[in-house]
């Protein structure tokens, strides 16, 4: 047997395979979308109180 991979040549591997094994993309992913929903949630509350008398 040879040591050559055992994909054949034209397989490609998925994208989201991709993006998984990518240890510095799943960081940034992990860091971005809760600063995101947190600050879009801060402004729908500060949106929604009431102006004052």
């Amino acid at each position: 047997m040879s040591e050559q991979n055992d994909l054949p040549k034209d397989e490609r591997i998925p994208f989201f395979q991709r993006m998984l094994d990518n240890p510095f993309l799943l960081l940034f992913i992990g860091v971005v979308m809760p600063t995101v929903f947190y600050i879009m949630w801060g402004i729908m509350e500060i949106a929604t109180i009431p102006v004052a008398p």
